[in-house]
């Protein structure tokens, strides 16, 4: 009897080992601590996968400990990354469409940008990505605004002949109309870019200002308020072969966890421009006002700057931009 209980612990041993080799493991990786909202959705899409039990496991890969900030697009393209929360202008120049997502003053406020998401504008994103071998897990914009190391920013003239920071082409392109000089870096590089004297002023997410501790190298902050210039989209990816390497039970435990996910991304995402404010002001940091003529003032700028180059640059540009306005 002992013999056959000692054989039967070791069959079941042995099956046990099995189960975990064929378990498929998918590699996400992203730029954020885990105290990030971007980081909270990944976890979601995670542990809503582990609860469903299909054999698949989702390891998170934070703080740009895998890849590079600016470098996941390439390697999910190439299937060297299954997944991975990723401003997807970052891949502006991989797909000039891209850069549409990061355009000043093109979305309105965080409804607004859900209505975007939703829209014939993100089909035919989703077309461009799906050439790249990428399709789109959950949807996401992120609002934001600017903070100055020693003076408030409201309005193109408050940034004229200093070195600042814009994630994305489309914004760069805007501030140097108004006459700053631009420095490109990922938002995770703010910090030490202040720190060190390089940077006067950016502009990031209110997630990444907060998360990125920037209160601490700031005077004065611009949250995202009734008018925010700046939203970026900032979905969850996947690789398109890797998902549809799954089996189905796998690929309805992914699609579930992402559904989850995105609703809260929407009311996390509205929650972060006041909570960031929060923040600032406990840590003694100026707060700013951008007022509806500022914001006019720089939607004209972005006009006569970025839809501008956006369209002459961009095979089918005007199309796409015609798309993105469409949406109400």
């Amino acid at each position: 009897m002992k013999t056959f209980m000692k054989g039967a612990v070791a069959a079941l041993a042995i099956m046990s080992s099995a189960s975990i080799v064929n378990a498929t493991e998918l590699r996400l990786s992203h730029q954020w601590s885990n105290k990030d909202v971007r980081h909270q959705v990944a976890q979601i899409v995670a542990d809503e996968v582990a609860a469903a039990d299909v054999d698949l496991n989702i390891k998170i890969f934070g703080s740009k400990s895998l890849f590079k900030p600016r470098e996941q697009y390439k390697p999910l393209s190439r299937g060297q990354l299954d997944m991975t929360v990723f401003p997807l202008s970052y891949a502006g120049g991989q797909q000039p469409a891209y850069n549409l997502t990061l355009m000043p003053g093109l979305v309105k406020n965080h409804d607004h940008a859900a209505r975007l998401s939703d829209s014939p504008f993100m089909d035919a994103l989703e077309a461009k990505m799906a050439e790249d071998d990428v399709m789109v897990l959950v949807h996401g914009y992120l609002a934001g605004g600017f903070a100055g190391t020693d003076k408030c920013i409201t309005s193109p003239d408050d940034v004229k002949g200093l070195q600042t920071r814009a994630a994305g082409k489309s914004f760069e392109q805007m501030l140097a109309g108004a006459g700053a000089s631009i420095a490109s870096m990922a938002s995770s590089e703010i910090y030490n870019a202040m720190q060190t004297g390089v940077l006067q002023a950016a502009n990031t997410s209110s997630s990444s200002f907060v998360s990125y501790r920037i209160y601490e190298q700031v005077k004065c902050y611009t949250p995202a308020g009734d008018v925010a210039l700046w939203f970026m989209y900032q979905p969850l990816l996947m690789n398109k072969s890797s998902f549809e390497g799954l089996n189905e039970a796998q690929q309805q435990a992914l699609l579930a966890g992402a559904e989850k996910a995105e609703a809260f991304y929407l009311e996390e995402a509205k929650k972060q421009d006041a909570a960031s404010v929060q923040v600032f002001e406990e840590a003694g940091v100026d707060i700013a006002e951008m007022s509806p003529e500022d914001f006019e003032a720089w939607r004209k700028l972005a006009m006569e700057t970025s839809y501008k180059k956006f369209v002459e640059e961009v095979p089918g540009g005007q199309d796409l931009l015609d798309k993105a306005l469409a949406v109400e």
